[in-house]
């Protein structure tokens, strides 16, 4: 079933009306822009205008009622890439069978050889809270690596370590051995290849990334398989 936990939110026009009607983005500035649509009584014409679900909006007359938040798990597939079109791999989005797929993105996209849980909404806020670095939340990987780990390699991540390119180290992150070259590694961030480049700084390479958990979120559907998440679920990231 579609729930609508967060269904109260705060959005900008342009997105309103697209998730009101069948228009285009491009067509929905330009109605907002030509005076086609009333916030609270008055005629709008800043597409960029924050409006609330509880506000009265009309678009030639008619009041706009946007469809409900989606909040979906999925389960990403080597060799598919976190974007809505193909690009040198396939999208992820193309075993997502759905309405007003366009309006969906990617909280939290995973390189195109990595596999597991992928978060997907188009509840912007939403997945600014889980993306957030300042708001701690906790993404589990299964690592496989080229070669055993040294035995301070735990200490060094707790601490951070110091990534090509950056300034700083990254944040405290939490490392469980499975087996001489396979490890479960929990992270708080994000960064550009962050899991490989954190393995390069030791001395090691990732041959295997699969991301299992993110929050209280558990992977638990097949490989290429989906599912809206439940409201406890979503309701864990607020």
């Amino acid at each position: 079933m579609l729930l609508t936990v967060f269904m109260l939110s705060i959005m900008r026009l342009d997105k309103f009306v697209c998730k009101s009607t069948e228009l285009s983005k491009k067509d929905a500035i330009q109605c907002i822009q030509n005076g086609d649509v009333c916030v609270n009584g008055d005629i709008t014409i800043n597409e960029a205008t924050q409006v609330h679900e509880n506000n009265t909006i009309l678009f030639n007359g008619v009041t706009l009622k946007a469809r409900a938040f989606r909040y979906i798990l999925l389960h990403k597939p080597a060799g598919t890439i976190c974007s809505n079109i193909d690009e040198v791999y396939p999208s992820l989005f193309n075993g997502l069978d759905i309405d007003h797929a366009s309006e969906l993105h990617i909280a939290g996209r995973l390189d195109a050889d990595t596999t597991g849980l992928v978060l997907i909404t188009d509840d912007g806020r939403w997945s600014f809270h889980i993306t957030q670095p300042v708001n701690d939340c906790r993404k589990v990987y299964r690592v496989t690596l080229s070669r055993a780990l040294g035995d301070d390699v735990a200490m060094k991540f707790k601490q951070g370590v110091q990534l090509q390119g950056e300034q700083g180290l990254t944040r405290p992150a939490e490392l469980v051995n499975v087996s001489p070259r396979e490890v479960l590694l929990t992270i708080t961030e994000g960064k550009f290849h962050q899991v490989k480049r954190m393995f390069a700084a030791v001395g090691n390479r990732v041959v295997g990334l699969h991301r299992e958990k993110i929050g209280e979120v558990q992977l638990d559907v097949d490989v290429g398989q989906w599912r809206y998440l439940t409201e406890d679920e979503i309701r864990s990231f607020g």
